[in-house]
């Protein structure tokens, strides 16, 4: 489930683009979160907080987990789903975060990729795990981008997080982990090229065909183009409506996808249910302290069109999904 391609252009053009693929609808929405909001991790147990220190626009799943956005400095955040993940053994002397705020702690603490390795590799709390709607683990994998082209991907295997920090990591998915996926592509870049390019949904074949396509991908400075050329990208690798099995965990419907435009800080949103892009440019969002958290109907709102920034709506900051204590 899930994809998530990083293009840099000329110029100073970065654009992040990824794909929303869920076995039900997640009912997701976009919230517009200021600067100095107080967060609560939701551990069961000695749960974590902190304060934002960035501003930033968000996508949810279920008004309780940030599964994606970008802050008001410019570093983007994609959370994709990783069965393979395995968080810490919980100790509860350390604070707990749930995993449900990991990428919203990200966005909120740190103004790019350089910081956000620094601050998450030596985390001043432990991972939990809530359970989503539908009985389905939180278990996942998260990618930062920001203008500069930098890009970070972070998973917990086994118990202990490993980090794959660089420009050249552009493209993630799903299973298996980042290492097997970069590796899978070596295989596919030796015997094939184009005329070989697995086809099938697996996050591995997804994972092939992004990266090839990202690295026959015309670089321009023109913001227009550069977005066209994310969305062909990402919507190669999108899902269609298909049936979800529990046999194919990884395989499920696109239900959304986004891109972030870092050099202009605008957000882009498009529903797969719905015949158009939307987007929002930060500049024309207030996220400064003491601003009201807002609120835009996305997956289940009205159709939408061109810039939408006034059509927030004041509303109590959402809370995470909250750690299933053994």
């Amino acid at each position: 489930m899930c994809s998530r391609v990083l293009y840099v252009g000329d110029d100073g053009l970065v654009v992040t683009g990824r794909s929303m693929d869920w076995m039900i609808p997640t009912r997701s929405n976009i919230w517009a979160l200021p600067a100095g909001l107080t967060r609560d991790g939701a551990a069961a147990v000695n749960s974590f907080s902190w304060t934002s220190a960035h501003g930033s626009l968000v996508t949810t799943m279920y008004d309780g987990v940030t599964i994606d956005g970008v802050n008001d400095a410019g570093l983007g955040a994609n959370a994709l789903y990783l069965s393979a993940a395995q968080y810490p053994e919980r100790d509860v002397a350390t604070p707990g975060l749930s995993v449900a705020a990991w990428t919203q702690y990200a966005l909120d603490l740190f103004g790019s990729v350089a910081e956000a390795v620094d601050g998450l590799s030596a985390p001043p709390y432990e991972l939990v795990s809530p359970v989503l709607p539908g009985g389905h683990a939180a278990t996942g994998h998260l990618a930062l981008s920001d203008a500069t082209g930098d890009s970070a991907i972070f998973e917990y295997l086994d118990g202990a997080l490993v980090v794959h920090h660089g420009a050249d990591f552009t493209v993630m998915t799903n299973d298996p982990t980042y290492d097997q996926q970069l590796a899978l592509c070596s295989y596919w870049d030796e015997v094939g090229g184009h005329a070989m390019l697995p086809g099938t949904e697996r996050p591995a074949d997804r994972f092939v065909r992004a990266q090839y396509y990202l690295d026959g991908s015309t670089p321009t400075g023109d913001a227009a183009r550069g977005l066209a050329e994310v969305f062909a990208i990402v919507r190669n690798v999108s899902v269609p409506m298909i049936q979800s099995t529990a046999a194919k965990p990884n395989v499920a419907p696109t239900l959304w996808r986004t891109a972030i435009d870092h050099r202009s800080l605008t957000y882009y949103w498009e529903s797969t249910s719905q015949p158009n892009v939307f987007w929002m440019e930060l500049a024309n969002v207030d996220l400064a302290p003491g601003a009201p958290a807002r609120r835009l109907e996305a997956e289940e709102g009205p159709t939408r069109a061109g810039e939408v920034s006034d059509d927030f709506v004041p509303s109590e900051p959402f809370t995470y999904l909250p750690e299933v204590a053994s």
